[in-house]
């Protein structure tokens, strides 16, 4: 097959490099309109680290001549046999809504080069009924071509997290939704020939590709899946704040619950961050807006840099003046990402009270960190107050000595060892550490 893929981010890349090694017959062109990308991905370097074996897969298909990249749509879509878009769709921080604008583009020019028998399919989570009201007409619109007769267009999600795509792709069924039998009947066939799977006897029918019977259960599916988790996130916060009032550890409530198989609690944190968790609610909420338990728990995740600062400048009684450090820009460890990261809410808060921000991210240089407006720390380097806002593995070893005049360390990813800062108040999420009366 000529498979295009449209986006080569960090879930578009390692897509193409996929299909590009299931078959050595494949040939793929990955399309990007950053030239710079495209030259990394035509040299067989990996244009961002941090995803296991990409750089090793990148290493042997491109000089194999299996996969290229290139940023003109002519090349790579006409007589394409699959078309796989994943180009981000992003949600305005104000309203929620969702923002089409580069998927939109991407799409005209997607339908300027489309030829007869290619199947579309977009794998960037979606509204319920995109696919079949948003690309369809514009598909048909501009490529003079009828869906379902000339080619077929479906909704398949990306499940899979960076840093693990591989291995996640092996892992999780693929799910499919055609907009008519035949389009579906293609795309089933098309991800049984570029993905395998592992075996798992916990799913309540074989891994494989699975036929959702329409876009909209698949875009549904996608939305629901993660939906639940930015719930029940919620929901674990909610418990947490209770019992830092209380004096209980949330911690060792939730193992409890999480003992017997009805219970599935989540960890409570500082932030939930990231392009899904903290997007996909707003995007089921712009179709569902009587979702109200949706609504209620995006509030209150969005709402805990502000509760961890408060419980800060409760200990203390003032911020005003202070030095506090954000440790963790990302918004999680191990991730080079600042995507809805908790940091800006963080800082925006401290700011706020009168600190004197400072951040620190070991993924980060100091230039890297000014760029966002924010100072950098340096560890060794007097502060008052340290605030752990990503669980990178760096900050498990910390101790009172790289934070010199210490006077209060808030943990809001419960990563820190609390031996390393004895005689220093320490304030966890749901820790249920005593305040001040």
């Amino acid at each position: 097959m000529k498979i295009a893929v449209v986006a080569l981010g960090k879930i578009g890349l390692p897509l193409a490099v996929q299909f590009a090694d299931a078959d050595p017959s494949h040939e793929v062109v990955g399309v990007d309109v950053n030239p710079r990308v495209v030259e990394l991905v035509n040299a067989g370097t990996e244009p961002f680290p941090g995803e296991a074996h990409l750089a090793d897969k990148l290493a042997q298909l491109v000089p194999a001549g299996r996969l290229r990249a290139t940023t003109d749509y002519a090349e790579a879509i006409p007589g394409a046999d699959a078309v796989v878009l994943v180009v981000p769709l992003f949600v305005d921080e104000a309203t929620g809504a969702p923002d089409f604008g580069w998927m939109d583009e991407a799409t005209r020019s997607l339908a300027a080069h489309l030829t007869p028998g290619t199947l579309v399919s977009y794998e960037t989570t979606l509204p319920v009924g995109t696919t079949r009201t948003r690309w369809k007409p514009m598909l048909e619109q501009i490529s003079g071509l009828t869906e379902g007769a000339d080619f077929h267009l479906v909704f398949s999600p990306e499940r899979v997290l960076t840093g693990r795509v591989f291995a996640d792709l092996r892992r999780y069924p693929k799910l499919v939704g055609g907009l008519s039998e035949e389009g579906t009947r293609r795309a089933v066939e098309f991800y049984e020939a570029v993905l395998s799977f592992d075996d798992r006897d916990d799913l309540p029918r074989p891994n494989g590709v699975w036929d959702m019977g329409s876009a909209e259960a698949a875009e549904m599916a996608k939305l629901a899946e993660t939906t639940y988790r930015d719930v029940n996130i919620g929901l674990a916060n909610q418990f947490a704040r209770f019992a830092d009032t209380a004096g209980i550890d949330v911690h060792k409530v939730i193992e409890a619950c999480n003992s017997q198989p009805y219970s599935h609690i989540h960890t409570p944190g500082i932030a939930v961050g990231g392009h899904c968790i903290p997007v996909y609610p707003r995007l089921y909420l712009s179709t569902d807006a009587d979702a109200t338990v949706v609504r209620t728990a995006r509030e209150a995740n969005a709402a805990m840099p502000e509760y961890a600062v408060a419980r800060a400048e409760s200990l203390l009684g003032s911020l005003d003046g202070l030095r506090v450090v954000v440790l963790g820009a990302s918004y999680r460890g191990r991730v080079k990402e600042t995507a809805f990261s908790g940091v800006f809410a963080t800082v925006a808060a401290l700011r706020e009270r009168g600190a004197q921000v400072l951040v620190h991210d070991p993924m980060y240089t100091d230039a890297e960190l000014a760029g966002y407006g924010w100072e950098p720390y340096t560890l060794g380097d007097p502060v008052d107050v340290a605030i752990v806002q990503a669980d990178h593995p760096e900050y498990a070893t910390l101790a009172a000595t790289d934070l010199p005049g210490l006077r209060l360390l808030l943990d809001g990813r419960r990563v820190t060892d609390p031996a390393r800062f004895t005689g220093v108040p320490r304030l966890t999420i749901g820790g249920g550490e005593p305040l001040p009366a």
